[in-house]
């Protein structure tokens, strides 16, 4: 077998890939061997004796099956983890969260009626103060002041 390196060499400049990527005919290995000049290179590639690979890239399927896993809560254990809580969901965010539902609540209620204005302005400075875990927190700690109340 003839080493043909130039040919490969050359054909990969006028494919403009690189030299692993050319792929050469077994059965004219002969003509492939005759080219000397750029041209005849040329004259092969479009007779289709020579030829670009296709680029292999790498897939995504596994990482599709991994992401839909984690979507339902799969792979996501505690060996998995890197940082703290505060990192993942930070304070911040897990406050926001809260607040907004108890304030939700207390303005849903007060539009309803279930509470006056004055203990929905109670309410809402105790909850901007952290004294609720949650709004069922709210909820049990106005059924407390109500009774008093009574």
């Amino acid at each position: 077998m003839s080493d043909l390196t130039n040919q490969r060499r050359m054909a990969a400049a006028i494919l403009k890939c690189g030299v692993h990527r050319v792929w050469l005919d077994a059965e004219r290995i002969s003509d492939i061997g005759n080219a000397i000049s750029r041209d005849d290179v040329r004259g092969l590639i479009d007779e289709g004796a020579i030829r670009a690979r296709p680029k292999t890239g790498v897939s995504r399927g596994r990482a599709r099956i991994k992401a839909a896993k984690r979507s339902y809560g799969h792979c996501k254990g505690a060996g998995r983890r890197k940082g703290a809580s505060g990192a993942r969901t930070p304070s911040k965010e897990q406050w926001m969260k809260k607040i907004r539902a108890i304030r939700r609540t207390l303005r849903e209620m007060r539009e309803e009626g279930t509470i006056n204005p004055h203990l929905y302005r109670v309410m809402y400075r105790k909850a901007a103060g952290g004294q609720f875990r949650s709004v069922a927190h709210m909820k049990a700690q106005m059924e407390s002041i109500s009774g008093r109340m009574d």
